[in-house]
């Protein structure tokens, strides 16, 4: 299991690859495809929830898909992305949510949607022994204040995200998401910085990329124009569905090999 230590020898060395997944079967197959780190990102409001925004993902949500993740993985790094509101009220509180992904349910990492409120607690968890990855750029929890819209498109927030990716880096953050930034600043940001950067929607120059696992096995049926599909995995769900339909339609299932019968049991009146 690569160590975020491991992680920061990766940069600008290997492209690091990361993958979301919020279950036991497919946090499997994504581990065993040698991704080296997943995510359980509060995406799985979206994509395993039902909701329409990430928002409404609750500290326990977040905590039985990790250790659903977490049991079905050996050599993935498991980071724990935290929910709306689990952090940055109470800093005892923030603690003790993010020390839970750790202690009980098995992650390596927790992820903060990052800005100047947490750069103190960034340092004060990696004082305690839990390591973070910072996330800058797009943090879908802030969307309410700053919409779904590419961010640090201007000069000055373009330099307000690199000062805020040194500061998260100096207190001590072991790697650094930046989604949906225009990608000379993103490659700017990876310049200036010794962790590991990785970029969803942020261009080539990141030291690594992060995508909605849905969205890259084509399950997703208008993933964001930054995404991209490597498989088709709808529509073979699709034809799998309409095929067990007709099969019991027709009586074709189950057949005589999916069946037992007992004939000692034949008259039980």
């Amino acid at each position: 299991m690569p160590g975020v230590r491991d992680l920061q020898t990766m940069a600008g060395a290997e492209p690091i690859t990361m993958l979301t997944a919020y279950d036991a079967t497919t946090a499997a197959l994504v581990d065993d495809a040698d991704v080296e780190v997943i995510l359980v990102g509060d995406s799985m409001g979206r994509e395993t929830l039902g909701f329409d925004s990430t928002l409404p993902v609750t500290v326990d949500d977040m905590a039985r898909h990790v250790g659903a993740v977490a049991r079905s993985t050996e050599d993935a790094l498991v980071v724990a992305d935290m929910p709306f509101l689990s952090i940055g009220v109470d800093r005892a509180q923030s603690v003790e949510h993010c020390g839970r992904m750790i202690k009980e349910e098995g992650a390596n990492a927790v992820k903060l949607e990052s800005g100047p409120h947490t750069v103190e607690l960034t340092e004060h968890l990696t004082d305690l022994g839990i390591p973070v990855m910072a996330h800058l750029g797009l943090t879908p929890q802030s969307h309410n204040l700053t919409d779904r819209v590419r961010q640090a498109t201007t000069r000055e927030a373009a330099r307000e995200q690199l000062d805020l990716a040194k500061r998260h880096a100096e207190a001590g953050a072991f790697s650094l998401v930046l989604e949906h930034v225009p990608a000379n600043v993103a490659a700017q940001i990876t310049d200036a910085i010794e962790i590991p950067t990785i970029g969803i929607g942020a261009g080539p120059d990141c030291d690594g990329q992060v995508l909605v696992v849905n969205d890259v096995l084509g399950l997703t049926e208008s993933p964001p124009p930054f995404s991209a599909s490597f498989g088709d995995v709808r529509s073979a769900m699709t034809d799998a569905i309409s095929a067990y339909r007709a099969a019991v339609k027709d009586g074709e299932y189950p057949a005589a090999e999916h069946t037992h019968a007992d004939s000692t049991l034949d008259d039980i009146a």
